[in-house]
């Protein structure tokens, strides 16, 4: 009769996978993925967009401008508000104008969407949620990113 703690589902030559232990306060890697994910189907969703759209190309910059712009004000943000949680010191001026290029990001993009008269309704509102998705996702993998490295730290 087999034991009671072993796996009748397995045969007596497998080996049961061996589970990788998660640290404490690390993300679970599905939630990683699905930043990664978010991230990469918003930006992709935005430049192919861009790509395709029948507007000038200094248009084409500008959108794509404020996109980069806007990644790299919410990450910057990101870590600047985490630093001040974290008691690591940051400036005020880093962290106001953290604030500030963020809200100047959306505010160009909202600018820009209300202001383009080439750009149809449905399109304007498929630039803007990739936009925040953009932004969303990239905030959440630099969380990720600093959770796993003090979860691995640790220890």
């Amino acid at each position: 009769m087999a034991d009671m703690n072993e796996n009748p589902l397995l045969k007596s030559n497998d080996k049961p996978k061996i589970k990788v232990e998660r640290k404490e306060g690390e993300p679970t890697a599905a939630f990683k993925g699905a930043s990664w994910a978010a991230l990469v189907v918003g930006v992709s969703a935005y430049l192919i967009g861009l790509f395709n759209a029948a507007m000038e190309l200094n248009e084409k910059g500008y959108y794509f401008a404020v996109l980069v712009f806007g990644l790299y004000a919410a990450v910057s943000l990101q870590k600047a508000v985490r630093d001040r949680e974290e008691d690591i010191p940051v400036s005020g001026i880093y962290y106001g104008l953290s604030w500030f290029a963020l809200v100047v990001s959306i505010s160009l993009m909202a600018i820009g969407l209300y202001n383009a008269g080439s750009i149809i309704l449905s399109e304007k509102g498929f630039y803007g949620m990739s936009f925040v998705l953009s932004l969303f996702a990239a905030i959440t993998i630099q969380k990720n990113i600093r959770d796993t490295q003090n979860a691995r730290e640790r220890d």
